[in-house]
């Protein structure tokens, strides 16, 4: 190899960070709206929560479109890759997620969006795979489910009462585990609040339990609310 051809492979382009022509960037728009809708029939099928959102399962496909875009777009040029970085440095995401798992699939749906707009189409067919079929069956054997539920406790009693002394022997017969979490003051003074997480015991019936702590803290405010379940150590 001469010096001409040492100098002309130092200058070349790989083929694969070449800027893209317009028919490759409707296919990797295609391919990645394609995939984006099979990440979203994935999250659909898989869902186990009570608070769906249409709208939250369109945003996954639109993200992930867009990210090919972008990726497509900044593909070799670094001003223009530094000028997108700073203007969505300033973009927050405003949602609430209902779950956890809602988290994920954002990035799922945007690392499938990087990886088509890398170019590496059969790559991102391969992750889709690999994840949804490790999703479902998570999904489908409810994996590293919990033995039994839990409860949140949020309870009133008035100043002047022992609560230690009243709701011991109710959590004595009803539960298995309790733990006062917070403890503060109500109606100016008058009112003592009470949160407590606590697992019932196997067969406690929740009306019995909550009609004995209405005994206990004297008919006032009393709020039981499940939180998840117990893990089973």
């Amino acid at each position: 190899m001469d010096i001409n051809q040492f100098l002309n492979s130092l200058t070349t382009v790989p083929e694969h960070l070449l800027p893209p022509g317009p028919l490759e960037v409707a296919y990797a728009m295609a391919y990645s709206l394609a995939l984006n809708l099979l990440i979203a029939t994935i999250y659909k099928k898989t869902y186990r929560g009570t608070s769906y959102s249409q709208d939250y399962v369109q945003t996954l496909i639109i993200i992930g479109t867009v990210t090919t875009i972008l990726i497509m777009v900044v593909s070799g040029n670094g001003a223009i890759a530094f000028g997108m970085f700073a203007a969505f440095s300033v973009i927050r995401f405003r949602r609430t997620l209902g779950q956890s798992r809602d988290l994920a699939f954002v990035f799922f749906a945007m690392a499938i969006g990087m990886v088509v707009g890398a170019r590496y189409y059969a790559m991102a067919a391969v992750i889709i795979v690999v994840v949804g079929i490790a999703i479902w069956a998570l999904t489908a054997t409810d994996a590293f489910a919990p033995r039994r539920a839990s409860h949140l406790l949020n309870i009133r009693m008035t100043s002047d009462m022992d609560f230690e002394k009243l709701l011991g022997p109710v959590f004595q017969k009803f539960t298995d585990r309790v733990s006062l979490t917070r403890v503060g003051s109500a109606q100016a003074g008058m009112m003592t609040e009470l949160r407590y997480g606590l697992i019932l015991k196997e067969g406690i019936s929740t009306s019995e339990f909550l009609e004995a702590l209405h005994l206990a803290c004297g008919n006032n405010r009393v709020i039981l609310t499940p939180t998840g379940r117990e893990i089973d150590m």
